[in-house]
Formats: structure tokens, C-alpha cells, sequence
């Protein structure tokens, strides 16, 4: 079934103009906020991938991180934080696929980006990450620990699959139960921070 999904720009577009979003938190995710909060070094590189709404990148921005960039196949849900942050530059919100962007990050977040793209390239997205990573990059955020949908996203997933792909390419760092999730969440989640090898 997962081959035949069609996850366009047209999928996520729709999804956004009417409000489909269930997966959205209306504010910056709970773990990230602790993370992001103990971070000291403003002038980090950070990209969000499959951002949309991206309370993440508007949490950052408003603290100070003015390196942050925002990649979603969706213009609406880059607008939607654009018109909720006007000095966002717009240079840094970039609408694109993100397995095309050519660049180099620091820090680049994890937030329901992983569990919305088709499964299959889930091994492509580990490598990916490993590319746009700049030395002792870091790849931090949060992945399902849950079985989800199969022919639709959010994809589910577990610790067992997800090191198939991401050892070769990272130190795992940290690769945990998330203790501090959003409610709808809890016992749902791994916290993760992957540094580049």
C-alpha cells in the first residue's frame, strides 16, 4: 500500500488550506522547548525539515537564534509562520523538497517530519541527513515509538528499526523514552540526538 501513496506537494498544500492538521500542536513541542532551552550558542546553523506551522522555529527565532531555516513542500504553512513572525526572513523559509536542498546545518530538528514521509525513504532521509550535516553535526528531536497508520501518514515505528538506519551515519547519542511529551503523546515517543560520525 505505502508504494502507492502520493504524497505530493499537492497532498501537504491541501492538508494546510483546510485545516487538516491534526498532527500540529499549535505550539512548540514540549521536548524540543527543554532541549532547545539548555542551547547557548545562537549563532547554531538549524534547519527544520517538513517544518509547517513550525512553533519550533518561531520558539527559536523568538529567543535569539536568528540562524534558522524552515524547509516544507507546503507555501501555506510556510506563510502561516511567516505571517505569525513577520521578521522571519523569508530567505530562510525555504519552499522546497527537502531531499533536494543542498547546504550545510549544525543543528537540524526532527518534528514529525520522519513519521510523514513515505517509509520507503527512510533510509534515503538518514543519509540525507548525514549530507547536510556539517562536522559533529547533530540530527535532534523526536521519532514514534508506536505502530500508526500504514497507507497513510503518520507512520509508526520503533528503537529496533529505526537504528537500521541511522547507525552507520551517526553516534547515537541519545536515544530514549520521552519522559516530557505533549499529552496526546505520552509513551509515544523516542528523544534522540544523533551526531554526525
Amino acid at each position: 500500500m505505502v508504494e502507492m501513496l502520493n504524497l505530493s506537494e499537492d497532498f501537504w498544500e491541501n492538508k494546510y488550506k483546510t485545516n487538516k492538521i491534526g498532527w500540529d500542536l499549535g505550539e512548540v513541542s514540549p521536548p524540543l522547548k527543554t532541549y532547545f532551552d539548555q542551547l547557548t550558542n545562537k549563532d547554531l546553523k538549524i534547519l527544520i525539515p517538513g517544518g509547517g506551522n513550525s512553533y519550533e522555529a518561531e520558539y527559536l527565532f523568538n529567543i535569539g537564534f536568528k540562524n534558522v531555516y524552515v524547509v516544507d513542500v507546503s507555501e501555506t504553512a510556510l506563510h502561516n509562520l511567516k505571517n505569525r513572525v513577520p521578521n522571519f526572513p523569508f530567505s530562510q523559509l525555504i519552499h522546497a523538497d527537502f531531499f533536494d536542498l543542498d547546504d550545510s546545518f549544525n543543528l537540524i530538528i526532527e518534528q514529525t517530519f520522519f513519521c510523514a514521509i513515505n517509509p520507503n525513504l527512510r533510509k534515503k532521509y538518514a543519509s540525507k541527513m548525514w549530507d547536510l550535516l556539517s562536522e559533529k553535526g547533530k540530527l535532534v528531536g523526536l521519532l514514534f515509538d508506536a505502530k500508526l497508520n500504514e497507507d497513510h501518514p503518520p507512520f509508526g515505528g520503533n528503537e529496533t528499526e529505526y537504528i537500521t538506519y541511522f547507525e552507520s551515519h551517526f553516534t547515537m547519542d541519545v536515544f530514549t523514552k520521552c519522559y516530557n511529551s505533549y499529552h496526546n503523546r505520552q509513551e509515544m515517543e523516542l528523544f534522540v540526538k544523533f551526531i554526525k560520525k
